[in-house]
């Protein structure tokens, strides 16, 4: 009996560490604006990565709290000025009217963006945020999306990217969504790379 006990254990303590290995207890840092940012756009793919094992971190541009389009409220885990990019496997950088005022030119957000990409890691947006990447470089001859607007598609175009009016594309190690109604495929799309 008690060599089926341990059995039993080593059978549980096997099947956490194969999990871990899939989900890899990767890290993702999710980046919110501090007011405006997409409700559906951080909480939809936030539940679907924790679903999967993968450990999230919500940084914002301020430490108190973030309050999203309708009506969310965060308290970020981080603030994004102190956040060292290099200990995370992927970064989610999340959309809505704020991101514009908040994230669009913020440098420590671009310094890290390419950071990220330079060491192999994937590198995401939703909505109007797809923005940032362009604007930080990383968008350069790569398919993205981002919300259909004359704005938001001017500056993909005018930063080297190939715009392509799909929810979600993937291009190597990027991933775009267009929007709050892609939230759910764009965070299986992130999921997938991380795998």
């Amino acid at each position: 009996m008690k060599n089926i006990n341990n059995i039993f254990i080593l059978g549980v303590i096997l099947a956490m560490s194969i999990h871990g290995t899939v989900a890899g207890g990767k890290k993702i840092l999710m980046v919110i604006a501090e007011k405006g940012f997409r409700d559906e756009e951080l909480l939809v793919p936030q539940k679907e990565f924790v679903k999967n094992g993968l450990n999230v971190i919500v940084a914002s541009t301020s430490a108190g709290e973030a309050v999203g389009k309708i009506s969310a409220r965060v308290k970020p885990d981080a603030e994004l000025s102190r956040v060292n990019f290099s200990d995370y496997d992927a970064i989610v950088v999340v959309g809505g009217p704020g991101s514009s005022e908040y994230l669009w030119d913020n440098k420590v957000l671009r310094k890290g963006l390419v950071e990220m990409q330079a060491k192999g890691k994937v590198v995401t947006a939703i909505c109007i945020s797809t923005v940032v990447l362009a604007r930080a470089g990383v968008l350069k001859g790569k398919k993205a999306t981002v919300f259909p607007d004359p704005e938001g598609i001017s500056e993909l175009k005018k930063a080297g990217a190939i715009y392509v009016n799909q929810h979600v594309i993937t291009d190597g190690k990027i991933v775009t969504g267009d929007g709050p109604d892609a939230a759910l495929e764009f965070a299986r799309a992130v999921i997938k790379l991380l795998k």
